[in-house]
C-alpha cells in the first residue's frame, strides 16, 4: 500500500511543520464497521439530533479564533476571511437545527381520482457516507456535508485534504465534544488507494467529493460500480456578466472582492469579466487600478486581502498557466508577479478561443476580462466553458436580470450581488462542475431514502 503523510506545510515557507501518518488498512475497517453499528444503533429523535447540532455551533463560536488560525496556519486564508468562515459554519449548523422538522417532514401525495386510502413520502437515513473535502475551506465545506447527513441520522466518515490535517483532528474534536457518539462522525486521514476501497464497502451508501474534475470523475466511476450515490462540487470558471450599471464604482468593488476571495482560490469565484461595449473601457481602467492597489502580505495578520497560495504546487501551476497565455497571445494588463508562493492580483485581455487560458480555470487572484457587444454575445460567452457552477449579473434591468438568467448553462446566478452564500441557499452545479446539492432544503435531501408508504 503507498503512504501518504498528511502535513501542515507553511504556504510561505515551504517549511513541514507537522506530519500525520495514513491509517492503517486494520483501523481503517474498524472505523467504518463502527460507522455503520452507529446508525444500526442510533435510536435518537430528529430534535435529539438538532440540539447536538446547536452544541456544535456553540462550540464554533466558543473555538473561533483557534479554528480561524489553524486555517490560516494551514493554506494561508486571510484571518479576517477564516474567522468569518467559522461564522458562517456555526450559522450553517444552526440553520439546519432549526429547520430540522422542516426538512424531515413527510411529504403527503394526492391520489389519483378514484383510488382510496393515502400516500406519503417519508425520509429516512440511508447509512454511512463518506466526505472528501479540499483544503480551500477547511472548515465550510465540512459543515455542508456533515450538518445535513448528522441531522438526518447518517454516520459521517470524512477524509480531508492532507495539507489540512490540524482542521480536521479539531472539528472532529468538537463533534465528540458536543455529544455525537463514538462513530457517529469519524475522521481518517486514508490514502486515495483507501478511499476506493471504503467507497466500495458495500456498508457505505453515499459520497460526496469536493475538488477537480478529474478526482470527481474518478470518484463517481468507483461509486458507480458499486451503485453507490454520489455527489459533487467540482471547478467552475464563473462568468461576471456587466450589460449595465448606474454605480460602476461598487461592481468593480464586488468584482475585486470575488476575484480575491481566499487568495482567488475559491470555485464559485467570478474569474472571467464579461463586459458590455459601453462600460468596457471604463470598467477595466478602474478594475485594473482596483487589483493594482491590493498587494500581498501577511494573512494572519488582520485587515490582510491576499496572501500567498495554499502550497508551491499550487503556485507553479499558476504560474505555467500565466505563462502559457500570454505566450498564446493574452495582454497582462497589471500583476503577474510571483514572490515566493504569492502573486500579484493580475489582469488578464484578449484571451481568445484558441488560447488554452479560454477554458481553464484560474486558481488564483488572476481575472480575464472581455469584451462583449451585447447580451446575446454575453450569454454566448458565459457559456462557452466545460464548467457550469456559479455566475454574477449585473444589470440595472430587471426584465433582463431574468432573461439572462434563464440562459446561463450554470447551478447559481447572483444578480447586482456577490459573496451572498447563505446556509439557505443550495449549493452545485452543472456541466463539468458536477452534480448534486449542497445546504438547504436540497441540500439535506440528497442522501436520504425517500420511502413511499401507500395505504389502502
Amino acid at each position: 500500500m503507498t503512504t501518504a503523510l498528511y502535513a501542515v506545510t507553511d504556504p510561505t515557507s515551504g517549511e513541514v511543520l507537522r506530519t500525520f501518518p495514513t491509517i492503517t488498512d486494520h483501523a481503517l475497517r474498524d472505523v467504518i464497521a463502527a460507522a455503520d453499528r452507529a446508525h444500526a444503533e442510533d435510536t435518537s429523535f430528529v430534535a435529539d439530533r438538532a440540539a447536538l447540532l446547536h452544541r456544535v455551533a456553540e462550540l464554533y463560536r466558543e473555538r473561533r479564533a483557534e479554528l480561524a488560525a489553524t486555517i490560516v496556519r494551514e493554506m494561508a486564508k486571510p484571518i479576517d476571511q477564516a474567522l468569518g468562515e467559522i461564522d458562517f459554519c456555526a450559522d450553517i449548523y444552526d440553520h439546519h437545527a432549526d429547520h430540522a422538522e422542516e426538512f424531515l417532514a413527510d411529504q403527503p401525495i394526492t391520489l389519483a381520482a378514484g383510488s382510496e386510502g393515502s400516500a406519503f413520502i417519508r425520509r429516512a437515513s440511508i447509512g454511512v457516507v463518506l466526505g472528501i473535502m479540499p483544503w480551500n475551506f477547511p472548515a465550510y465545506q465540512i459543515a455542508r456535508f456533515a450538518g445535513p447527513n448528522l441531522l438526518i441520522g447518517n454516520s459521517v466518515l470524512l477524509k480531508h485534504a492532507p495539507q489540512c490535517p490540524e482542521s480536521a483532528l479539531a472539528i472532529e474534536q468538537v463533534f465528540t465534544d458536543a455529544g455525537f457518539p463514538a462513530g457517529a462522525y469519524t475522521n481518517v486521514f486514508a490514502s486515495n488507494e483507501q478511499v476506493a476501497d471504503v467507497i466500495a464497502d458495500p456498508r457505505v451508501r453515499g459520497v460526496s467529493l469536493t475538488g477537480s474534475a478529474r478526482a470527481g470523475a474518478a470518484v463517481a466511476e468507483i461509486a458507480g460500480r458499486n451503485l453507490t450515490k454520489v455527489v459533487l462540487e467540482l471547478g467552475g470558471s464563473d462568468p461576471f456578466i456587466l450589460l449595465s450599471t448606474d454605480d460602476l464604482d461598487a461592481v468593480v468593488e464586488s468584482a475585486v472582492a470575488t476575484r480575491l476571495e481566499g487568495n482567488g482560490q475559491v470555485c464559485n469565484a467570478a474569474k472571467r469579466f464579461l463586459v458590455a461595449d459601453d462600460l468596457y473601457d471604463d470598467f477595466l481602467a478602474k478594475f485594473t487600478a482596483a487589483m493594482s492597489a491590493v498587494a500581498p502580505s501577511d494573512p494572519s495578520v488582520p485587515g490582510a486581502e491576499l496572501g500567498p497560495l495554499s502550497s508551491t504546487a499550487a503556485a507553479d501551476r499558476l504560474q505555467e498557466q500565466l505563462e502559457a497565455a500570454t505566450a498564446q497571445g493574452a495582454t497582462v494588463e497589471t500583476g503577474g508577479q510571483r514572490t515566493g508562493n504569492a502573486f500579484t492580483p493580475t489582469v488578464l485581455t484578449g484571451v481568445t478561443p484558441d488560447n488554452d487560458a479560454y477554458r481553464e480555470e484560474f486558481f488564483g487572484p488572476v481575472a480575464a476580462v472581455y469584451r462583449v457587444a451585447d447580451e446575446d454575445d454575453a450569454v454566448r460567452l458565459a457559456n462557452d466553458t466545460p464548467y457550469g457552477l456559479g455566475s454574477y449579473l449585473f444589470t440595472t434591468d430587471a426584465d433582463q436580470a431574468l432573461r439572462v438568467a434563464d440562459r446561463i448553462e450554470a447551478g447559481m446566478v447572483y444578480v447586482n450581488i456577490v459573496g451572498a452564500d447563505s446556509p439557505e441557499l443550495p449549493f452545485g452545479g452543472v456541466k463539468a462542475s458536477g452534480f448534486g446539492r449542497e445546504l438547504g432544503a436540497l441540500g439535506a435531501d440528497e442522501f436520504v431514502n425517500k420511502k413511499l408508504i401507500r395505504i389502502g
